[in-house]
């Protein structure tokens, strides 16, 4: 089955201006799987113009009669779960468990930023004169452009929908677009659920045309992207010609620090899911694995027999791994993993495609160890976004969290150890917007989650998440 998706423009399912489409493919088998109309920059002004219409009237309606929309829409969700999901690895690739996982997660953002509408609070502050009184209410900025990337498109967008919706805004969103299909459908319940025409708006295409055209629309208020650090900073630097708000949700770099007193077969078990769970598509993936030399050699090979265990297949046939999602993917890994050998990294396993017919015409790749790595490799500095694990020996806390901190991004950090001044340390000094210790979680919807350097500004997820949607203004009463 083919699946077929328009632009939605105020409560409209239209084709492109320019009538172009473009196609969607499974990266496990290259088979054409749904087609999508490719938007012009007339037709990214004609969705923001209509969500500026709709403004002052969804702006007006009490936050939780918005909240109730978004529960419901959430309700939508969870029942077309399994669907969602099965057109979701289709189109990305991923385990099929996964992308069920993925819908309902992203389910559960929605009904929780729908319960955030009671929590929207002003401040009654305190007379600075007998005859004058002070209030600060909170309300909304107006057009929201939200962006998601390809690797979690359902579930980073609702992390922007959630709470852009609930606090009045109306929002323009972008899908990726080599994942577009099962993103437009999961949009398209929230006006099932009961959203006005022009509250909510999709457009889909180059990104290339409709960003500019999306974030320097003088009607754009603010703009909520996750994607790449260059991606954040071109957004940022046209952002800036209309003096916009912006949330940059970017890349990361992470680094799994394993101290010798550690739960050893813990930490290989959470550090393999969290270096390979989506191909390593994950902007919270493991990116670098630094282990104390006193327990170096028990871990490796722990970690290398549990990676080899791992199966590969069709995301449909829900195996532990599927397949990546672009053939750039593919590339990427593989220039990293030969830059590391190069330079004197040993491959324990992985390091190519796997062996057998059916898996020559998509975009699979084993899950790679290496060791021997330091950090003049691009692996150790870049993120590869695909299943690389390059493990790495320290000797102090002190080299720990210097060589953790040895990057220009700071978006998540994951440190195994049971002594609590360890812990206490290392999660102070680590530069990050998020640490786990003794857990790979990653971001959840009820936590701040955002990050630090170059891995972007402001947070998602949360009460303090929602504040970014709002704007404040003091209003003085004399009397």
């Amino acid at each position: 089955m083919i699946h077929e998706i328009r632009l939605y423009i105020e409560g409209k399912w239209v084709e492109s201006s320019s009538g172009e489409t473009f196609d969607v493919f499974d990266p496990a088998t290259g088979e054409l799987v749904g087609k999508a109309a490719s938007a012009t920059s007339a037709d990214a002004s004609k969705a923001v113009e209509a969500a500026h219409r709709a403004f002052p009237e969804w702006a007006k309606l009490p936050p939780p009669e918005r909240g109730k929309i978004l529960k419901k829409a959430a309700q939508l969700a969870r029942e077309r779960a399994n669907d969602l999901g099965r057109l979701l690895t289709l189109e990305q690739g991923k385990p099929l468990g996964e992308a069920v996982g993925e819908i309902n997660a992203s389910a559960d953002a929605l009904e929780f930023f729908g319960e955030e509408g009671w929590r929207i609070q002003g401040d009654i502050l305190p007379p600075n004169k007998p005859n004058r009184r002070s209030f600060v209410i909170k309300q909304p900025l107006g057009v929201v452009v939200a962006i998601s990337p390809w690797n979690y498109p359902i579930l980073l967008m609702a992390w922007k929908l959630g709470p852009a919706l609930v606090t009045g805004n109306t929002v323009v969103a972008k899908p990726p677009s080599e994942t577009p299909l099962a993103l437009t459908q999961f949009i398209a319940l929230l006006s099932e659920a009961g959203i006005p025409p022009g509250v909510i708006n999709i457009v889909t295409g180059k990104g290339s045309v409709l960003g500019p055209a999306l974030v320097r629309h003088p009607l754009t208020a603010k703009i909520a992207i996750t994607g790449q650090t260059d991606t954040g900073r071109k957004v940022m630097s046209m952002a800036a010609e209309g003096i916009k708000k912006v949330s940059l949700e970017l890349g990361g770099h992470t680094p799994f620090i394993v101290f010798r007193d550690a739960d050893i077969e813990k930490a290989v078990k959470d550090g393999v899911l969290r270096s390979f769970r989506n191909m390593g598509q994950i902007c919270n993936a493991v990116n670098r694995i630094y282990v104390h030399k006193s327990i170096l050699p028990s871990f490796v090979e722990e970690f290398v027999e549990v990676t080899r265990k791992l199966t590969i297949d069709h995301g449909l046939n829900n195996p532990d791994l599927g397949s990546m999602c672009t053939r750039g993917g593919i590339e990427k890994t593989r220039q990293h993993i030969q830059d590391a050998l190069s330079k004197g990294a040993k491959l324990l396993t992985g390091g190519k495609a796997p062996e057998g017919e059916k898996f020559q015409k998509g975009f699979f790749f084993e899950p790679t160890v290496l060791t021997d790595v330091n950090h003049s490799m691009l692996v150790m500095r870049e993120e590869t976004f695909g299943p690389v694990a390059p493990i790495m020996g320290f000797e102090t806390v002190e080299e720990a969290i210097a060589l953790a901190n040895d990057s220009p991004f700071g978006l998540v950090s994951y440190v195994y150890t049971n002594d609590f001044r360890t812990i206490l340390r290392v999660s102070e000094e680590l530069q990050c917007g998020t640490v786990g210790i003794n857990n790979v979680a990653g971001g959840e919807f009820p936590y701040p989650y955002g990050g630090w350097k170059e891995s972007g500004l402001g947070v998602e997820n949360s009460h303090y998440c929602t504040e970014q949607y709002l704007q404040l203004k003091h209003i003085r009463i004399e009397l």
